[in-house]
């Protein structure tokens, strides 16, 4: 069992763990506005700016795979239904360009204004860190879980949590921070191109 993180706090890393799953979960309160609810989780490679060197440097259910193969999304879930994570992403960290220092994961709504929904309808939101024995290791040995208990009510966007650089050790950072403008905003937020 990993350790329950809370907003704000920041641990350090296992040094030896070469590779980790961070895999996003969520639970849609009931409600009926007659359209699907898909959450979206991405990574943001940034440098020590705070954004992307590159717009490939933003990986997403349209963007699998960073070109070095450090950051991997394993795939969109539509819906969020059933127990365990939603959605995963790789981390390798012995392929992250050095002039990489921090990577955010972040979780959108996808449509979230034209479908009029936001964070006040999820519920048990969380991130969690698992070290991977290998590449196929999808279960990974849990180290860290951050749980969002914050309500969201009219944001449409998280930047859930910051994997960085410091010291040339990795850290994770909680930050469970809500934005309004959903993904279009973190992009620009992060100096994608949209």
């Amino acid at each position: 069992m990993g350790v329950n993180l809370a907003k704000g706090q920041r641990v350090s890393l296992d040094k030896s763990m070469s590779m980790a799953l961070v895999g996003l979960g969520w639970d849609i309160n009931q409600y009926d506005s007659g359209a699907d609810f898909d959450l979206d989780a991405s990574a943001f490679l940034l440098g020590a700016d705070g954004k992307v060197r590159k717009d490939e440097d933003f990986i997403f259910y349209g963007n699998l795979k960073s070109a070095d193969g450090a950051v991997r999304h394993t795939g969109d879930n539509l819906t969020g239904e059933g127990d365990g994570d939603d959605e995963v992403l790789i981390i390798d960290f012995t392929k992250v360009p050095a002039d990489v220092q921090k990577i955010a994961i972040t979780v959108t709504i996808y449509e979230a204004q034209q479908r009029g929904q936001n964070f006040g309808q999820v519920s048990n939101a969380y991130v969690r860190v698992a070290r991977m024995a290998n590449e196929n290791d999808m279960a990974g040995s849990e180290v860290l879980k951050f749980d969002l208990v914050e309500e969201f009510s009219i944001e449409t966007a998280l930047v859930v949590c910051e994997i960085y650089r410091n010291n040339g050790d990795w850290k994770f950072n909680a930050v469970g921070a809500g934005y309004q403008g959903g993904l279009e905003a973190l992009c620009r937020s992060f100096g994608v191109n949209v």
